[in-house]
């Protein structure tokens, strides 16, 4: 009989290993993209039927999160009672999918690539598929600033987060997140159309990220100085400047990020044609060129296997308790 830490240990060591020789399949069905579209049908629905706006979106918020966790559940479930391989398939592929190293780190290089070639038009373009600012008339260093900002937080919601939860609930928890990060970007946004209905996703996506943002204060600084970059000024940035960002997570990542690079990040940037002023984090030691992004795909993997080993240890610890 295999012990259900085993299990854990398997599933998640095959599903990280899948990712990085993968990366994110762009595939129809994919559970995020699933989840995605139940969100779409889910709030048409809600928006027709007369009940106040937050209120709607607290009830899109609920199905979705729970509807997601208890599918999951049964999926796992209908796995197990087939035998213990299927259990440990379908613990892996839901791990697989809740996670995304490679994806996030191919997106930064393809940016990285055109403004190689001084491509800035194709370098704004793909860079959009991975911010939500405006990128059309971004300037060069503009579109590597805001390609660093995001591995830093990708390094939170795209890779501590899902595994934080898959180490402490088991594959459904790791896909509940992921259904909490999908409703806050897409429905989590401050303008007219979502302040209201948004508002429960966006607080879920923050509690849900409260510990991970605070655990990579400390794992970006660790990965930094396994990158050769300073550990020091990266944890000291991520304690500095980490609150000031509107967002009770988002600027922990970013502060560490730039302290390791030695870099200013945050500023002004344009959404929806509108511009948000964001607080400045880090100190403007180095310039931001297109090898800063490299550096921070290089700390966001190692940051990902330093999670990966405290994860692994605390389930080898709980075991043999």
């Amino acid at each position: 009989m295999v012990h259900p830490a085993d299990s854990g240990l398997i599933q998640v060591a095959v599903a990280y290993v899948l990712d990085i020789a993968i990366g994110d399949p762009q595939w129809a069905y994919h559970p995020v993209r699933l989840i995605g579209r139940s969100i779409e049908g889910m709030e048409s629905l809600l928006r027709r039927l007369p009940v106040p706006e937050r209120m709607g979106g607290m009830l899109l918020t609920t199905l979705i999160v729970t509807g997601t966790y208890l599918v999951t559940c049964a999926v796992v479930f209908a796995a197990a009672k087939g035998c213990f391989l299927g259990e440990i398939l379908a613990g892996t592929v839901i791990v697989y999918f809740a996670i995304s190293v490679k994806g996030l780190a191919d997106e930064a290089k393809k940016v990285m690539k055109f403004l190689n070639k001084n491509d800035l038009i194709h370098a704004r373009q793909t860079l959009s598929r991975i911010v939500g600012r405006d990128t059309g008339h971004l300037t060069e260093e503009q579109i590597v600033r805001a390609c660093v900002e995001t591995v830093a937080e990708g390094s939170v919601d795209g890779i501590v987060s899902p595994l934080f939860y898959f180490f402490t609930g088991g594959p459904a928890a790791a896909m509940a997140y992921k259904a909490v990060n999908t409703l806050d970007s897409m429905v989590g946004y401050k303008n007219e159309k979502y302040i209201r209905f948004g508002w429960a996703s966006a607080r879920l996506d923050d509690i849900a990220n409260y510990i991970p943002a605070r655990m990579c204060a400390v794992l970006i600084p660790l990965a930094s100085f396994l990158c050769g970059c300073g550990f020091t000024r990266s944890l000291r940035t991520a304690f500095r400047d980490g609150r000031r960002h509107e967002s009770p997570n988002s600027g922990i990542p970013e502060a560490a990020m730039a302290g390791a690079l030695g870099v200013q990040l945050g500023g002004p940037s344009a959404y929806q044609g509108e511009i948000v002023e964001k607080p400045f984090m880090g100190d403007a030691q180095n310039p931001l060129t297109r090898e800063s992004i490299d550096v921070a795909v290089r700390i966001m993997y190692v940051t990902s296997v330093l999670f990966l080993a405290c994860g692994t240890g605390m389930i080898i610890f709980v075991k043999y308790l």
